[in-house]
């Protein structure tokens, strides 16, 4: 399992962006959706599945935007050139003159944006449930119903976009996500940053990207409409669109495989037996299997015919072993984990 390297950039204007580099080799730099907390999405399952599998053989590097989770407070005006200045500042403080890039959501807009800007810097880039215009994501009515959602009851507001960013997802998982959206950023952030992702136009900015460019995009997403990665693609010449099954805007969530697999197959990065390497021993697979059911160490004991104690190590080394700190967490990695080998 892996662990994050937690950093800090520097903004020009003042302040500081926190950053986490997981994994070695050239470095693959991701530009976030629209809310982000290192940390906690580090100890969400699923997400840490996403990020350990795209780490394996490139420097992955995370961030959060100003204002978002480990990042320092930020009360500005939100724009794409601080989008860009941000990137820039992270970019810097990694040491990565050339670097691979990948967008998503919000992110993909301003990743595309950033690659036609420097052209030199960008390798390869990757686009997921993206869009180059925000007007034409619903009508001005839906917008500004979500907008004033988001303002007047931040918690019935994330619970709400949470059911459409991942409908796919458990209950447990959408309570966790909607909890974490709130850690990540007050209501005042949330609304600035998800009236920016309506009021972006990179359009004009597409033709000049010059990096070989991978969008991908689920047909099934409500968030994001899959109209929108077509004109990613057809804004960039020669650009590569897959548009993959599931619903989920969320790439961590639904068949986060079929993500991975795309975007290490368009890095030239060998395709991953399955997302995560666990290094778990066979007992500890069965005892993580029991936790997950809910037992106690005592009903492990007596399940698997071992003492207490035993099955108390056996969930001492899983945690070492998987970098969690509860067993809470434990039984969730496994749920997900689970859940992902399903055919």
């Amino acid at each position: 399992m892996s662990t994050q390297r937690l950093g800090t950039a520097e903004l020009p204007g003042g302040g500081r962006v926190a950053y986490a580099a997981t994994g070695s080799g050239p470095v693959l730099l991701v530009v976030p959706g629209w809310l982000s907390h290192l940390e906690m999405g580090w100890a969400i399952p699923a997400e840490r599945m996403f990020h350990e599998a795209l780490s394996a053989g490139r420097t992955l590097v995370r961030f959060d935007r100003p204002g978002c989770g480990l990042s320092d407070p930020y009360d500005g005006p939100r724009s794409m050139e601080l989008e860009l200045e941000t990137v820039d500042a992270v970019a810097l403080a990694v040491g990565a003159q050339h670097l691979d890039v990948l967008g998503w959501s919000l992110g993909a807009a301003v990743a595309a944006r950033w690659a036609a800007e420097r052209p030199g810097a960008v390798s390869r880039l990757v686009l997921y449930g993206g869009w180059p215009y925000g007007r034409a994501i619903g009508d001005a009515a839906s917008r500004e119903h979500v907008l004033g959602l988001l303002a007047t009851h931040w918690g019935l507001g994330s619970d709400l976009l949470t059911e459409l960013f991942a409908p796919d997802a458990d209950a447990g998982t959408r309570r966790a996500l909607a909890g974490y959206q709130r850690a990540a950023s007050n209501a005042a952030t949330a609304v600035d940053l998800l009236r920016l992702a309506y009021e972006l136009d990179v359009r004009p900015s597409l033709g000049d990207v010059r990096a070989p460019t991978l969008v991908l995009h689920r047909r099934g997403d409500r968030a994001a409409p899959p109209a929108g990665g077509r004109a990613l693609a057809q804004g960039i010449a020669g650009a590569e669109l897959v548009e993959l099954d599931g619903r989920s805007h969320l790439p961590a969530l639904g068949d986060a495989q079929a993500v991975v697999d795309a975007v290490r197959r368009f890095l030239g990065l060998p395709a991953l037996r399955r997302a995560v390497e666990t290094g778990l021993t066979p007992r500890q697979a069965e005892v993580a299997a029991l936790v997950a059911e809910g037992l106690t160490n005592r009903q492990i004991a007596g399940r698997l015919g071992i003492t207490e104690r035993s099955a108390e190590s056996h969930l001492e080394r899983i945690r070492l072993r998987l970098g969690f700190s509860s067993r809470a967490q434990v039984a969730a990695w496994h749920v997900a984990t689970h859940a992902a080998r399903q055919p």
